[in-house]
């Protein structure tokens, strides 16, 4: 097909520019003209032929090959303004009236955790990232949007894939900093011979791993590794879920606090390992419900360990099988409610039907968060104000935070 020439009219909710008639243009910026070859719907082999000044150099050698940051080579004003766009457009679209707040740079010192994938190609064992729409992996050497405290993630990942290359198995290093050091989970080896195994203990040694573990099965611990959240201390389960970076879960947690201040008690659904509980037990009597049955437990050791709490428990429960009915939320003063991705419609739903005065929303989707907002304004909610916060620097993904109140 032959070259064609088109202009960027805006920057999509993926990231990716957009021209007229729906064209995907990779790494295009508002005003700029690209040339490059239709594919579908997309523009492959883009070339910049006029550049817009808000195009700056990139952070890392690796982008444009590597899929995990789309946007480094926009300022940040512009990528700022766009980012609390993409809140303002999902809870517009959805007739949700709200003053969107300017989005909150939550990047902090980075991420705190990060998922590298191992693959064998021939005898080469080739760490990093997938290219962007693709299996195909992009070996990395660096990554700048990673905290200090993984500053040496990414050796440790590479030798722990080239000990198990024999095996060649497609691996999922999941790496977290710890208060008492990196916490490693391997992913897709299947079992490991009682020499692989040495290799692997002799590696956390050489390394000062805190903690290595395959599918959360403990290969070699030298140290608990663990989380400070609030006045607790928790002890986190191998590839544990938490906010990305240590600077976003602070912001989140005072705007949840903020949230329910002077409520005496509080449901925090979804609650994980108690980034949001262990902090407001400080003040107030908390039940968190989650489907994850090791983060409960991480939770209830946590609460067990600390002095100057109120009353906090933990039930298991699968949210979306069996949300909290309406009746049963009658005993909570406030809820906090921290879903994945698909948000939480079904509890929408009966949280709408409740009486509960006030509830605070976090959300890592504002597609989802506009849709169950309708829900709980039909329902008798007002939503006050929604804050946009940062933590995926250089990406379409936002985190956000709705106060609702009756």
């Amino acid at each position: 097909m032959s070259e064609m020439e088109v202009e960027v009219l805006r920057v999509g909710a993926q990231g990716d520019g957009l021209a007229a008639g729906g064209l995907f243009v990779p790494y295009g910026l508002p005003g700029e003209i690209i040339a490059g070859r239709r594919d579908k719907d997309r523009l492959v082999e883009p070339r910049v032929l006029k550049a817009s000044p808000e195009r700056v150099a990139p952070a890392c050698t690796h982008f444009g090959l590597c899929g995990g940051c789309l946007l480094q080579h926009w300022e940040a004003a512009a990528y700022q303004a766009w980012k609390r766009g993409l809140v303002v457009d999902a809870v517009s679209r959805e007739r949700v009236e709200v003053e969107v707040a300017p989005l909150v740079d939550a990047h902090g010192e980075g991420r705190r955790r990060a998922i590298f994938h191992a693959r064998q190609l021939g005898r080469r064992t080739v760490v990093g990232f997938a290219e962007r729409k693709s299996h195909a992996m992009v070996p990395v050497t660096e990554c700048p949007v990673l905290s200090p405290a993984l500053d040496q993630a990414l050796p440790v990942a590479r030798a722990v894939a080239e000990a198990l290359a024999e095996m060649k198995k497609p691996l999922d290093l999941h790496v977290t900093a710890t208060e008492s050091g990196l916490d490693l989970d391997v992913r897709g080896s299947g079992p490991l011979s009682p020499m692989i195994l040495m290799d692997l203990a002799a590696l956390a040694d050489r390394f000062d791993l805190a903690r290595l573990t395959r599918h959360g099965e403990m290969v070699v611990q030298r140290r608990l590794p663990f989380l400070p959240m609030g006045l607790a201390r928790v002890e986190l389960p191998p590839a544990s879920f938490l906010q990305a970076t240590a600077a976003g879960e602070a912001l989140l947690a005072q705007a949840v606090g903020e949230g329910v201040e002077g409520a005496r008690s509080v449901a925090d659904l979804f609650c994980g390992v108690g980034t949001f509980a262990l902090r407001l037990a400080s003040h107030a009597r908390v039940r968190g419900y989650e489907s994850n049955e090791t983060a409960i437990t991480a939770l209830l050791k946590a609460i067990r360990g600390t002095q100057g709490l109120k009353s906090v428990e933990g039930e298991v429960r699968d949210l979306f099988r069996r949300p909290l009915m309406a009746q049963e939320l009658e005993k909570f003063e406030a809820v906090v409610i921290d879903p994945p991705r698909q948000g939480a419609e079904a509890q929408a739903r009966e949280l709408a039907r409740s009486k509960v005065e006030r509830l605070v929303y976090v959300s890592c989707s504002a597609q989802t968060f506009a849709r169950d907002a309708r829900l709980l304004i039909d329902g008798g909610f007002r939503l006050e104000r929604v804050t946009p916060y940062d933590q995926f620097r250089y990406s379409p993904h936002v985190e956000l935070v709705g106060h609702f109140h009756r």
